[in-house]
């Protein structure tokens, strides 16, 4: 755990926040892969049965970003407040799940989300964990197929998922490679 001073990790989290913007705009959150360490970890819950665990800069490019990142083209993820510990060279970053609907509006998903991350001393990510409120995420999920705003893509992947198909990442509670804490 290094110590960072202070001025290098608040001008990384205006590249990072800067990075997200972009990506948002663009739809494709690949690009933020490269805030990473080759073997850095990214994983999160998903419920009282599954945790999702990536390992290394190519699966988190890969399902992190990408896969579990399609359909979701058209949210944005609206930071409110950042802390930082230059002691531990830790961040974590609290935002909102907003989805923007066809009809122009905007919806969020309630409760806290964030990401808690870990700087290495050259300042990339070496281990992200995100957290989230998974009844007020399926809560909206719901909402939006009854509302019809559900995007093609989300679409797609719930799909996927019923048919049974893996995907990677995924693991039994308890059961990931690298622990969630």
């Amino acid at each position: 755990m290094p110590s960072l001073p202070r001025e290098d990790l608040d001008k990384w989290v205006d590249e990072w926040l800067e990075a997200n913007r972009v990506c948002e705009e663009k739809g494709d959150w690949k690009p933020l892969a490269d805030f990473y360490t080759e073997d850095a970890t990214y994983g999160w819950n998903i419920g009282p049965k599954e945790d999702v665990m990536c390992v290394g800069r190519d699966e988190i490019r890969d399902v992190a970003l990408g896969l579990e990142m399609e359909g979701l083209e058209n949210w944005n993820y609206e930071y409110q407040k950042v802390l930082v510990d230059d002691q531990l060279g830790e961040i974590v970053g609290f935002w909102k799940q907003i989805v923007n609907k066809t009809d122009g509006t905007r919806d969020e998903i309630y409760g806290i989300g964030g990401s808690w991350f870990r700087l290495d001393k050259d300042l990339k990510i070496e281990w992200q964990r995100d957290f989230f409120d998974f009844g007020h995420v399926a809560k909206m999920f719901g909402q939006l197929i009854e509302s019809g705003d559900l995007s093609a893509g989300m679409q797609k992947r719930i799909e996927r998922a019923v048919a049974g198909e893996k995907v990677p990442g995924y693991y039994p509670l308890g059961q990931a490679p690298v622990a969630i804490w």
